[in-house]
């Protein structure tokens, strides 16, 4: 299930934890959630950009570790198994 991000509608009338910003998990055919759970003022839900790229976590060798299979983009479109 994907992360969505949401964000105060009137950042003067919102509490800190709408104001700042929050996630929730939820299946892609939930709709929107209209409101902060703190305090009930309306929320907008923000576009969240992908994140993609090298890990810097270890992330490729934890996925080896667990014997998933990884692969190396090697040009336009051509990945190789790693």
């Amino acid at each position: 299930m994907p992360i969505r991000e949401y964000k105060a509608s009137d950042s003067k009338k919102a509490c800190s934890f709408c104001r700042d910003g929050f996630e929730r998990v939820e299946p892609l055919d939930c709709p929107s959630f209209p409101f902060c759970p703190e305090c009930g003022k309306p929320v907008e839900r923000q576009l969240a950009r992908p994140i993609l790229g090298k890990s810097k976590s270890g992330l490729v060798s934890r996925a080896k570790s667990a014997g998933l299979t990884t692969y190396k983009k090697v040009g336009n479109g051509e990945y190789e198994k790693q």
